[in-house]
């Protein structure tokens, strides 16, 4: 309920033309050669969601200022993929990016033209409605089916759905997907961490495991899936002590290289196989 209170407080604040939050603050000792990246991130954070969410990007990076073996290439990795997955794309994302598209004079807007699941657009919507929804589509075995959906400023109507669909961001922080999103990252930041800690030449490679989850559809639920399997069965066991994997760095790359099939099988199979070559303890 106090989600849905702050949502409705920035829009009437918005309405009334009050005056932003104040600017996101960079963590204090963030390296030079950081700044930049992080900069960048807060820009695209503030566009795609708000200043106090962009704030939420520099308090994640805080974490690793002064921390013993984050090089600054480390650093600027972390920096620019914790971005990345920040600003996943959904339908408000892509609505987003649609309106900010230039104009050319003389020539048509151009057409993107979607297809997204039905549980996909529902998990785009605040839990409170979203969960209802799910339900009875999941009821009528209809939650995986597909739909085309249009992204266009061809038209007034297309130009006046984008911009209603780009202030459905006000409530994407109440959303499921967000919500997965949050958990995600948050993991994804706490591996990065233990790497650090018990395996610092595999900190590179636990922060890369971020391209693996991209953009939407199967491709994106696949990725998640994968980067799950991984850090299941090689990383976490690796860092608790249960496996000792030589060069971990070079089983993920191997696991991540594996083909991707609907079922994971795959990459099961890899990764089994790559835990029989490490030694139990």
């Amino acid at each position: 309920m106090a989600g849905f209170i702050n949502v409705i407080r920035s829009t009437l604040a918005e309405l009334a033309n009050r005056s932003e939050p104040a600017a996101p603050v960079l963590p204090v000792g963030l390296p030079a050669a950081v700044r930049p990246v992080a900069e960048d991130g807060v820009a695209l954070l503030i566009n795609y969601q708000s200043a106090v969410y962009a704030q939420l990007y520099s308090d994640r990076l805080r974490r690793f200022v002064g921390r013993r073996n984050v090089s600054d290439e480390l650093f600027s990795e972390i920096a620019r993929l914790l971005t990345m997955r920040m600003s996943y794309h959904d339908p408000i994302r892509i609505a987003q990016l649609k309106l900010q598209e230039p104009v050319m004079p003389g020539r048509p807007p151009v057409v993107d033209r979607r297809r997204f699941r039905l549980d996909e657009l529902v998990s785009a919507l605040p839990e409170i409605v979203g969960d209802p929804l799910m339900w009875a589509l999941e009821r009528i075995y209809c939650a995986h089916r597909t739909v085309p959906i249009r992204f266009s400023k061809a038209s007034i109507w297309g130009i006046k759905r984008l911009e209603f669909e780009s202030w459905l961001r006000r409530w994407r922080l109440l959303s499921t997907r967000y919500e997965t999103e949050r958990v995600w990252v948050e993991r994804w930041l706490h591996m990065i961490d233990r790497a650090l800690t018990r395996q610092p030449d595999a900190a590179m490679a636990i922060v890369q495991t971020a391209t693996m989850i991209e953009g939407y559809g199967t491709g994106y639920r696949q990725g998640m899936a994968a980067w799950h399997q991984i850090i299941d069965g090689l990383a976490k066991p690796a860092f608790d002590g249960t496996l000792v994997i030589t060069d971990l760095a070079d089983a993920i790359t191997r696991a991540r290289a594996v083909p991707r099939d609907p079922k994971g099988d795959q990459l099961r199979k890899a990764i089994g196989e790559l835990r029989a070559h490490a030694v139990l303890n």
